[in-house]
């Protein structure tokens, strides 16, 4: 298995691990999920653009097209569930949490560079 295909499941797993941390009952979460909410969605988001931008580095465009229209169907589908509340200030923490991971990974990453 190439490093760009581990990236890959890495990024998908994460995709697969925040729509479910997002939409089961609070109650439902592990205790080590209570912190700041905002928080969570910033180091979430920023998680995500950097595994996203390992796993597609010739993508930027459409991965963080994706990512924030991720962030805002997460809030819509959470205001659908009844037991989760769709919050706009939460995708604005995703929001800054993807750029923190864009700009970060930008600085100090290699986009491209493990193309195996």
């Amino acid at each position: 298995m190439t490093i760009r295909l581990l990236w890959r499941a890495a990024f998908w797993t994460l995709v697969l691990v925040t729509v479910w941390l997002s939409l089961v009952p609070v109650h439902q979460l592990p205790t080590d999920f209570h912190f700041w909410d905002k928080a969570q969605h910033a180091l979430g988001f920023a998680a995500l653009a950097v595994l996203g931008r390992r796993a597609y580095p010739a993508h930027l465009r459409v991965l963080v097209f994706g990512l924030l229209l991720f962030g805002a169907g997460i809030e819509c589908a959470q205001w659908l569930t009844g037991w989760r509340q769709g919050d706009w200030a939460d995708w604005l923490a995703d929001c800054i949490g993807l750029a923190a991971g864009i700009l970060g990974h930008q600085t100090l990453g290699k986009p491209g560079r493990d193309s195996h």
